[in-house]
């Protein structure tokens, strides 16, 4: 005796994960119950990158300190620039 095919008209009817995939069609795994996306793009829980990055201005780049350090510079780099134009 052979069992009948498993009922999978819900699967089916569920709304499908809204990722795009690397050949340019949609994913077609459901969608997470409350979710726009399947499992494997994010729906699943805490899944993803955390909520702040801490990693991003690690080098200090964009201290108050250094960009007005930056600044500063600027304004030498621009004044020597005009002196140097003024004795041509």
């Amino acid at each position: 005796m052979s069992n009948p095919a498993p009922d999978t008209r819900a699967m089916q009817a569920s709304p499908r994960c809204g990722a795009n995939t690397r050949a340019g069609g949609s994913c077609r795994a459901p969608a997470l119950r409350g979710k726009r996306r399947c499992r494997m793009h994010g729906g699943a829980p805490k899944s993803g990158a955390p909520r702040r990055n801490r990693n991003a201005r690690k080098h200090g780049q964009f201290t108050k300190v250094a960009i007005a350090e930056r600044k500063r510079i600027q304004a030498l780099l621009a004044d020597a620039r005009k002196l140097l134009q003024e004795m041509k």
